[in-house]
């Protein structure tokens, strides 16, 4: 009695990852053949130049990193603190650790004010 796709996802669902794994393996084994689930992934992402265009300006999340504080370190620690809610050793050491996020997923008005705060006292910044 063979079992269909939906008893057959059931089991799966069942197993553990350990158990799916070793799975996977055996099926390799036996098959002769290897698991290409990363060549599926990537096809789409080699979709074209227009859909990776049409993605990057839907973005609504935004990261602001710190890639260098500049001269005015103490400046640039200052405006950190604002930012964001550190205390003094954190932001310290989130400027000497550069290049680091300073803000993750925020809206483009807030990542644009806070790179020209950081910019304003004399750190380079990304906007990605």
């Amino acid at each position: 009695m063979a079992l269909t796709q939906d008893e057959l996802l059931a089991e799966f669902e069942g197993m553990t990852l350990i158990q799916l794994s070793e799975f996977v393996k055996a099926f390799e084994e036996k098959f002769d053949v290897t698991a290409a689930a990363a060549a599926v992934v990537a096809a789409p992402a080699a979709g074209g130049a227009a859909g990776g265009a049409a993605e990057v300006e839907e973005k609504d999340e935004f990261d602001v990193i710190l890639t260098g504080a500049g001269d005015k370190k103490i400046q640039v620690i200052k405006v950190v603190r604002e930012l964001t809610s550190l205390g003094l050793k954190e932001a310290k050491d989130l400027v000497d650790g550069a290049p680091k996020p300073v803000l993750e997923k925020v809206a483009k008005d807030a990542a644009d004010k806070a790179k020209e705060a950081l910019e304003g006292a004399g750190a380079s910044v990304d906007v990605k």
